[in-house]
């Protein structure tokens, strides 16, 4: 198994249920009560939600733009620049809809011509703070890409679910369920 064959799927289908817990938030409060959840915080110095979702974006298309070696696109840029600014102009559930489906589709695209990446290249990660961590292309995957992105899907399902939104454990691992031994679901 290759590192895009582990990071890539794992984006999709965590996006999937991101996407679906926003139009589950949408269906339990029409109207446009929906939006209101993206200023919502869990604690006052974390970022709300509607930047958890535009990082889970980004966190998604930089893992895959660099482990192929590649500069990010413009896009990522600009994506990166709308969460930081977010608690300014948060947008609407249909921008940040929009923001999935725009990070599934590149993602759908680095994966068609995606070649199997060394495990051990080397990977130089540089933060805006001037902090560098030279990783190979493994520990980069594994103790960066896909904790720091889980990282923002987690914390925009509890802030969804501290806001009320009716979403539960079921809804967090939807993808499971194709894998459901017919005849094993408690209570049915």
């Amino acid at each position: 198994m290759t590192l895009p064959d582990i990071l890539i799927p794992t984006y999709r289908q965590m996006l999937g249920a991101l996407s679906a817990w926003l139009d589950k938030a949408e269906a339990q409060r029409p109207g446009g009560g929906a939006e209101n959840l993206l200023l919502s915080r869990l604690v006052p110095d974390m970022f709300p939600l509607s930047t958890q979702i535009r990082f889970a974006c980004v966190q998604a298309q930089e893992g895959v733009f660099r482990l192929r070696g590649e500069a990010f696109p413009e896009a990522v840029g600009v994506l990166l620049n709308e969460g930081r600014n977010a608690a300014e102009a948060p947008g609407s559930i249909a921008d940040a809809q929009a923001r999935i489906a725009e990070t599934l589709a590149a993602l759908e695209a680095a994966s068609s011509d995606m070649q199997a990446v060394d495990p051990a290249a080397p990977i130089a990660h540089a933060l805006p703070q001037g902090m560098v961590f030279d990783l190979t292309a493994e520990q980069y995957a594994r103790d960066w890409a896909l904790p720091q992105f889980y990282f923002h899907v987690v914390t925009a399902y509890a802030i969804l679910r501290a806001q009320g939104v009716e979403i539960g454990k079921a809804d967090y691992v939807a993808h499971m369920f194709p894998y459901l031994r017919p005849g094993t679901l408690p209570g049915r």
